[in-house]
């Protein structure tokens, strides 16, 4: 019988997202995907959307959620005491588990929705993530899970909270819907700089990109949500035609560098638990990117890039070339219910 998988996908950026379309065309299954984002443009023929209620939003009248103990006193991270848009998400989602068999809960990511599923006897493949995730939530969810898929190279980054569950974790390499994609422009024709901005959101400002750009001398181009940028559902003829790339630390971001073998700034943003942090520091040290912890001052931009420019990164570290088919065979053992099986 086809598996049948449940797909929760974040609504925070556009990361959660594009890594289901990345790894949605490598399983042989039937996936239900939950979201506050409406369907993609190009989502996979064998996935379905439910559209999920909002639980950040604020009614009129109301107080703010993060008012209303959303974390149970530290239990939780996201619970609000009478929100009615997070009553109704968790609901939806728990009438989706109970009405129609479900082999698989795959959570990118969510802790009450880990919990919820596994409640409902559903086993659970989280999707892991960088940063000092080492408080009690995180904890609860990750012994919770059947399965924890880490989408970064075994090795590159030594996280504690991930040490008590070793024997679940498959370290999948970066996943990037870019994986063997063919290069639009040679080497000789790289030009410019390109920041990539995402949809995240970060500190930097469009005056400080046009600062940087001007003193540096050098042709910019911004692509994203924030800083100035111009949003582009496909960056890859840019990340191939420039001669340096300024991103943040994403972990598609940076999967999307080592698709496409770039040199690179790399700046990490603040996240939550320091996520871009952790990510950074793991780039710095195996010297695939120049990093810097903030955003430089304009003069010296034409360092920084000079620096990039004489980088050779072996790329082929981030282990992208089958990380999506590796998350996918992760997914399916869950669904079919193999035992678990950690570090590949």
């Amino acid at each position: 019988m086809r598996p049948r998988i449940g797909w929760y996908v974040h609504h925070h950026g556009r990361g959660h997202v594009t890594r289901l379309l990345a790894v949605a065309p490598h399983l042989d299954a039937d996936i239900v995907c939950f979201s506050s984002f409406s369907a993609p443009v190009g989502l996979p023929s064998n996935c379905s959307w439910v559209v999920l209620d909002r639980d950040d939003d604020v009614p009129d009248g109301a107080s703010p959620p993060g008012d209303r103990d959303p974390t149970a006193e530290g239990l939780l991270h996201w619970a609000p005491l009478g929100h009615a848009g997070h009553r109704a998400r968790l609901a939806t989602i728990a009438a989706a588990l109970s009405e129609q068999r479900m082999d698989a809960m795959v959570v990118d990511v969510s802790v009450e929705v880990v919990l919820l599923a596994r409640l409902l006897g559903v086993p659970t493949v989280v999707v892991a993530q960088p940063g000092n995730r080492d408080d009690g939530p995180h904890a609860l969810a990750f012994h919770a899970a059947s399965r924890i898929v880490a989408p970064w190279p075994h090795g590159v980054l030594d996280l504690e909270h991930l040490r008590a569950v070793q024997h679940k974790v498959v370290y999948t390499g970066g996943i990037s819907r870019f994986e063997g994609r063919e290069r639009t422009a040679a080497e000789t024709a790289r030009s410019g700089v390109l920041l990539l901005a995402g949809a995240g959101g970060s500190a930097v400002s469009r005056e400080a990109v046009e600062e940087a750009a001007r003193a540096s001398g050098r042709d910019w181009t911004s692509l994203g949500t924030g800083a100035g940028s111009v949003w582009t559902d496909d960056p890859w003829d840019a990340l191939c035609r420039a001669e340096v790339v300024v991103s943040w630390a994403g972990q598609n971001a940076v999967a999307d560098l080592a698709a496409a073998g770039v040199t690179a700034v790399v700046v990490p943003q603040e996240r939550p638990f320091d996520e871009q942090v952790s990510t950074a520091r793991a780039l710095e040290a195996n010297e695939l990117a120049v990093v810097r912890s903030s955003w430089p001052d304009a003069a010296d931009w034409p360092a920084v890039l000079d620096e990039a420019a004489k980088l050779d990164p072996d790329w082929s570290r981030w282990r992208v070339a089958g990380a999506a088919r590796r998350a996918a065979e992760a997914i399916e053992a869950v669904a079919v219910g193999e035992p678990a099986g950690g570090v590949r």
